[in-house]
């Protein structure tokens, strides 16, 4: 019987986060880009199971890192 793997729970899957409609206002004005700008990703992505996501919404994704501790990055829902 093969395992089943959950993919959230992985210790090298970093943690990813929808942000609320505010955020994602603030994140475009920090970054002074537009959403077209910003790198896509699936709805149908596994690391964003349960996060009810739409295409539109921002996540935010917060990787560890050897020299900087924790980058975060940012990616965009698209239609899939």
């Amino acid at each position: 019987m093969a395992k089943e793997i959950k993919i959230k729970k992985h210790e090298l899957v970093p943690v990813h986060e929808k942000l609320s409609e505010e955020e994602k206002k603030k994140v475009f004005q920090k970054l002074n880009v537009s959403m077209s700008q910003m790198p896509a990703i699936l709805p149908n992505d596994p690391v964003l199971e349960n996060l009810d996501v739409k295409p539109g919404d921002l996540i935010k994704i917060t990787r560890n890192s050897p020299t900087a501790i924790k980058s975060v990055y940012y990616r965009v829902v698209v239609y899939g």
